[in-house]
């Protein structure tokens, strides 16, 4: 979903740096910035970006001196926002360039593992990583996500469902059940739009 030349990379969760350290590799990022909250994996992000920056992008006061980008990723960070919606609008408004391209990954809170023990079994259970990981804030579907990324600044919204491609058993099922199932397998989605003015 990333266009053929990314250009100038903000990256919002950067981590330890691994997608923008990719991007530079393989020469689709020509300048790289990280905005990163745990200062262990901002310091470990140094070394794979032009620019990290140690913060909380919701509470801190960050100098990014004024850069426009051509490509934001949130990749899987926005769920764990106070105000995700506050966020989208500031890093399109603020941040991102006139036909440049918003990419986020969100996780699936309709996904069967989630839907089936709540439905059956009562259960909500909090965990360590996945789609209940206890850090995560908010909770997505992928009507919700669409409405997140429906910022009068972007153009077009398009989407994928992750786990469809190539031959697998999800894909067999969707296929056999004719997509009624679709959103209930889907694990995350990745959402992609560009800045139209």
């Amino acid at each position: 979903m990333l266009p053929p030349n990314a250009g100038r990379v903000l990256e919002l969760g950067c981590g330890s740096g691994e997608t923008l350290a990719w991007l530079r590799g393989i020469h689709k990022a020509s300048y790289t910035v990280g905005i990163e909250i745990s200062e262990a994996a901002a310091n470990a992000a140094k070394g794979h970006a032009d620019e990290i920056h140690w913060a909380d992008f919701e509470r801190d006061d960050i100098d990014l001196q004024g850069q426009k980008f051509n490509v934001i990723l949130c990749l899987d960070v926005l769920e764990h926002m106070v105000d995700p919606w506050n966020v989208v609008d500031c890093l399109v408004s603020k941040y991102l360039e006139v036909g440049g391209t918003l990419v986020v990954s969100l996780p699936n809170v309709r996904h069967y593992s989630v839907v089936l023990p709540l439905l059956f079994g009562g259960r909500w259970d909090y965990a360590d990583a996945g789609l209940l990981d206890r850090t995560h804030l908010r909770f997505f579907t992928r009507r919700t996500a669409q409405k997140l990324l429906s910022h009068p600044q972007l153009g077009e919204l398009s989407y994928a469902a992750t786990g469809f491609a190539g031959f697998s058993k999800k894909r067999f099922f969707n296929a056999l059940t004719l997509g009624i199932f679709r959103e209930l397998l889907t694990y995350q989605y990745y959402l992609t739009s560009c800045k139209a003015r």
